[in-house]
């Protein structure tokens, strides 16, 4: 009752601010139409409440699925990987963006490397540990040079918050694509949409094109 609760609300917060365009910016170029800037030392928190411990003996990471070497990462492991910091502007399915948000994590691209992606693996699905949340992102999409494992923001540990103690960061769609908590990569041979997008989310989520619902 209390996870059909959350997600009623967070259904209803999207659909009631997904075309409110908001106050306009000074560079509307940068900004994707129907979204408004938050202040600079505001950075909103939406999830369905659930924030899973982190203890660091027991987290790890996996990659399987259609790949050569599946792995299983614990956090020293992960945290021995080569990282970079970078800038990117945030953009919420819920009509918020914020811009200049500085990361630190390991490439994505690199741990696909690492994995050995199969020739046939088209779609990464994100398994996450609130509650089995999982999201769906094109192979091609996750990619992309940007595209982190992040688990430092503005030079801090990610916190429980922000979806740490790891989250992934896919910075040109919406923020619900940068999966938090996450705690398995499965590279699929087929797409299978996620939470958010069984229920009524748009299946790429692409803030330019406003691909807000399917």
């Amino acid at each position: 009752m209390f996870r059909r609760r959350l997600v009623a609300k967070k259904e209803e917060i999207a659909r009631q601010r997904a075309w409110d365009s908001g106050t306009t910016p000074t560079a509307p170029e940068r900004l994707p139409p129907g979204q408004h800037l938050v202040r600079p030392e505001q950075f909103p928190i939406l999830d369905l409440g659930v924030h899973p411990p982190f203890d660091p003996t027991t987290w790890d990471l996996t990659l399987d699925g259609a790949v050569s070497h599946p792995l299983r990462i614990d956090w020293e492991q992960f945290r021995a990987l080569p990282t970079v910091t970078q800038t990117r502007d945030f953009h919420c399915v819920t009509t918020w963006s914020k811009y200049d948000v500085t990361w630190r994590g390991v490439p994505f691209r690199h741990l696909a490397e690492l994995a050995g992606v199969l020739p046939a693996a088209q779609h990464v699905i994100a398994h996450c540990g609130d509650l089995g949340y999982t999201t769906n992102v094109p192979l091609a999409d996750m990619l992309r040079d940007d595209v982190l494992l992040a688990y430092e923001l503005e030079g801090q540990p990610l916190s429980l918050e922000h979806g740490g103690p790891v989250r992934t960061l896919v910075p040109h769609l919406y923020a619900w694509k940068s999966a938090k908590f996450v705690r398995r990569l499965e590279f699929s041979e087929v797409d299978r949409p996620g939470f958010w997008e069984v229920r009524g989310y748009h299946n790429d989520g692409d803030p330019w094109a406003e691909e807000r619902f399917g």
